[in-house]
Order: structure tokens, then sequence, then C-alpha cells
């Protein structure tokens, strides 16, 4: 599977804060399986299209 997350972006989110070189990796993990939940709750109501209330 790809990365979702990108370090860069999260420097940009947190300007004042360093991120160690383990966090984006986490990070990636958990959103990964949120988009697959999300995903798993749009094919239960019958859609092909994930949407933020499948968040």
């Amino acid at each position: 599977m790809t990365d979702i997350i990108i370090k860069s972006k999260i420097k940009e989110v947190v300007k004042d804060l360093n991120v160690a070189g383990d966090f984006p990796d986490a990070l990636d993990e958990v959103v990964k399986e949120l988009v697959l939940k999300a995903g798993e709750r749009a094919k239960a109501n019958g859609r092909r299209t994930l949407q933020a209330k499948d968040i």
C-alpha cells in the first residue's frame, strides 16, 4: 500500500513542533484503517463512493 501521510504536510500544521521519524508512519496506519472502515460503511449502505458521513 502507498503512503497517505506526508511528513512535510504534518510540519505545515504543527509549525512550532518537530516531527519524529516514526510519527508519519504511525499516523499513516491510523488513517488507512479509518479509510478502510469508511469503505466498509459505504459498501454496507450500497454505495461505491466514500463520503464524509462514512467517517
